[in-house]
């Protein structure tokens, strides 16, 4: 039977089994149903086979590494990930939320609290829709909110959560200016300390996934000591 919290599994990629088997014994405490994988080979394999609803990921996994999943998977999928790692450098937060991870934890971890950002993820993943509108748009950019699809001219534009989520709360104030602060907030509900900086990786990738010159924006526009806003456009 799938996982009541979502339309596929949970997939676990971590090559340390004992860490593996307490994941999967607290997601499934919370009715979540979960796969292992023990190297990254197979965690690609087994994302293609059951189309998982969300993946956690070890970096330091053999035979492919966590970057290199997370880049293949982002290829093809906007599936939540969150990255669970003993890697705790700044950097390597950075790198892994510009390939396109929704979370990073660093071990050691509480398995109450990862279960938490999971279900938050998740809940982000699967915004309540506004009744009296159920799209945005901006100039040839339109963001169906019943579907949680992005086009542009009418082509489909892949975005991870993070993406999409900041982008929805762009487009649904033409020309007000978010502070980074108030973009981590849409990301981080409940307060989770993360680096401001963290907002500048997103916007840096969906302004390449939605304008012809990422260096010359027209839709997502930077405010010097303040913030993003978007264009104001046809709306």
């Amino acid at each position: 039977m799938d996982s009541p919290k979502g339309p596929g599994p949970i997939l676990i990629a971590e090559d340390d089994h004992k860490t593996a088997s307490l994941v999967a014994l607290y997601l499934e405490k919370e009715g979540f149903k979960t796969i292992p994988a023990y190297d990254g080979q197979q965690a690609l394999s087994l994302a293609r086979q059951h189309n998982p609803a969300f993946v956690i990921l070890d970096l330091m996994l053999p035979n492919l590494d966590g970057w290199e999943v997370c880049r293949e998977l982002r290829r093809s999928s906007d599936v939540p990930i969150l990255i669970l790692t003993a890697r705790e450098e700044e950097m390597d937060r950075v790198l892994g939320l510009s390939l396109g991870a929704d979370d990073y934890v660093v071990k050691p971890f509480s398995p109450r609290e990862l279960v938490a950002r999971v279900k938050a993820i998740l809940r982000r993943a699967r915004p309540d829709v506004p009744k009296e509108k159920d799209r945005l748009s901006c100039g040839d950019l339109v963001l169906d909110l019943d579907k949680r699809r992005v086009t542009l001219s009418g082509r489909p534009v892949s975005l991870t959560l993070s993406e999409y989520k900041i982008l929805q709360a762009l487009m649904a104030a033409p020309g007000r200016i978010f502070s980074r602060e108030e973009l981590l907030d849409c990301l981080y509900p409940s307060g989770e300390a993360v680096i401001d900086r963290v907002i500048d990786v997103h916007v840096g990738k969906l302004r390449q996934k939605i304008e012809d010159d990422a260096s010359r924006p027209k839709y997502i526009l930077t405010v010097r000591g303040l913030g993003y806003r978007l264009a104001e456009g046809d709306g």
